[in-house]
């Protein structure tokens, strides 16, 4: 009888969930279901009140939701007997975190809290702690703490503790009633299998759990008094190793997804990196793209090293034994999409016009940072820049530069890796824009690089899945299981060279304007101050 896996990939609009063939990774059922709030970004559903510049939150009911109806209309999709299925594991966008009581009930579940909005999930996207975080780093610098170079040298205000120090200083009641901190990738994995657990990629890259430890109390506490206990008390738990067994589904679960009670669930993860062993790119020196709303860059290595700009590295952080790296930009198709709306024209039509023009002819530049920078500069106050635009640019051609912009964006992170010692030997893609040709080209062509493509079109739920396979048994590790159930289509885009030459011209460009925006000028900052003020 052939033994089913399933994996739920948690987005930032919806949750996917995809059946899969133990033996040999093939894909045999999908559902999706859309979030019934969605990314609460303007007003709190419950009242109607006005949010602040910057703020992304979510509703953790939307999450339970993927499990009543994705799952089960995945199962029937798939047209297997729910007997046939030995394990389920989910991944989550990181840092996508929650504040809760100690049994895991949210806050925001809580009539005192239901209009509160630090009482609610704060998203990955969540970029108004930014202060904090310049905070963090300030301190963290001053004092020497060995754990910044881990980091790139910065803590993101999308990290875990920005987010933490946030709520305490903007909204005590709520942080003094908070009994956890967790990861949404967490917080899952314990509804479904009744037991807290706290997994290594989050703990490691948006925790600041590095060597076995998070940062020192006396540290925390020259941050604020109120935050010396925050690691002993609302983080305090063990963490485990990725591929482990979390617990078996409880009869609870179980009734929500129609599987059976008992079977394997795995530990959490980010969608980013549990897309590694999907696309078989779990070997050091494959650094992995998965594109989407944003891009998230991952990667193993045999050594650590300290790479300016990055998300973190963390051993064990992707695959057991290896140094586990990530890099990523905070916006990508979320650009493309908010341009395409702007102007009333389809991603197809504009793709097609700006593929026809000649590499340059737009006479454009521009900077990726309409969703600020997380790689290299990690600021979250820049914010985007076209320049050369005339009476004469076309909306194709604006889209064009925005879509060269996020690539040129790619090529300062890759380049960055290698003059800090860790080679990158190649580039594999994943994610939705995967599909797009324009998109996928303009990369070969900026990077200079033939670009491989993750063959599964779900291929974060197909890592989560491969998980489940482990945490189950079927596999002695995620390599072995990343073999057997990965796929991946090697050098599906080569650069052409002349393209390439035009372009090595216009990243030396963007790389003045880079330098400029992110490190010499406070002018983005300052706009950005005057746009807040006037909200």
């Amino acid at each position: 009888m052939p033994q089913y896996v399933i994996g739920v990939d948690y987005g930032t609009l919806s949750g996917r969930a995809v059946v899969v063939r133990v033996s040999d990774g093939e894909e045999v059922g999908a559902a999706v279901h859309e979030y019934r709030h969605g990314v609460i970004e303007r007003t709190l559903p419950a009242t109607g009140e006005r949010l602040k510049p910057d703020w992304a939150l979510q509703d953790p009911s939307d999450y339970l939701d993927v499990l009543r109806t994705a799952v089960p209309a995945a199962v029937a999709d798939a047209g297997v007997d729910p007997s046939e299925v030995i394990g389920i594991a989910t991944d989550f966008t990181a840092c996508t975190v929650l504040p809760t009581l100690a049994d895991g009930t949210p806050l925001c579940r809580l009539d005192e809290f239901g209009a509160r909005p630090h009482a609610y999930v704060k998203l990955w996207k969540h970029h108004a702690a930014q202060p904090q975080a310049d905070r963090i780093n300030e301190l963290a610098h001053r004092r020497g703490e060995p754990w910044i170079d881990r980091y790139g040298g910065k803590i993101s205000s999308e990290w875990q503790f920005a987010k933490a120090l946030q709520l305490l200083e903007e909204d005590p009641e709520v942080y003094a009633r908070t009994e956890r901190w967790i990861e949404a990738a967490d917080w899952i994995i314990w509804q479904l299998c009744g037991r807290e657990t706290r997994n290594a990629c989050t703990a490691g890259y948006k925790g600041i759990h590095q060597d076995g430890q998070y940062p020192s109390k006396d540290y925390l506490a020259e941050l604020n008094p109120e935050f010396a206990d925050f690691a002993d008390t609302r983080l305090a738990h063990p963490i485990s190793a990725l591929g482990e067994k979390a617990g078996g589904l409880t009869a609870q679960a179980a009734s929500w997804t129609g599987l059976p009670e008992g079977i394997a669930v795995a530990v959490g993860n980010v969608d980013a990196h549990v897309t590694s062993p999907a696309a078989r790119a779990v070997q050091p020196g494959q650094m992995l793209l998965v594109m989407g709303t944003s891009t998230c860059h991952v990667m193993n290595a045999a050594e650590l090293k300290p790479v300016p700009g990055i998300c973190g590295v963390v051993d064990g952080g992707i695959l057991a034994g290896l140094y586990g790296y990530e890099a990523g930009q905070s916006g990508v198709g979320d650009i493309f999409g908010w341009y395409a709306e702007s102007v009333g024209q389809s991603h197809d039509e504009l793709s097609r016009q700006a593929a026809e023009q000649p590499t340059g002819a737009h006479g454009l530049v521009a900077l990726d940072w309409q969703s600020g920078n997380r790689s290299i500069l990690v600021d979250h106050h820049l914010s985007g820049v076209i320049a050369g635009l005339t009476l004469a640019t076309q909306p194709y051609e604006i889209y064009k530069a925005l879509v060269e912009a996020t690539a040129y964006g790619t090529r300062k992170i890759v380049e960055t890796f290698e003059s800090s010692g860790v080679a990158v030997t190649e580039l594999i893609a994943a994610g939705g824009l995967k599909r797009n040709p324009l998109v996928m080209q303009i990369y070969a062509d900026v990077l200079r690089r033939p670009f491989s493509v993750a063959s599964s079109e779900q291929a974060p739920a197909l890592g989560s899945a491969i998980h489940a396979a482990v945490a189950a048994g079927a596999y002695p590790d995620v390599a072995a299981a990343s073999s057997a159930m990965g796929k991946v289509e090697p050098s599906l885009w080569q650069p052409d060279p002349a393209r390439s030459d035009v372009y090595d011209r216009l990243y030396a460009e963007y790389e003045e304007l880079h330098d400029y925006f992110g490190r010499t000028s406070e002018t983005l900052h300052r706009l950005r101050a005057i746009r807040n003020e006037a909200l």
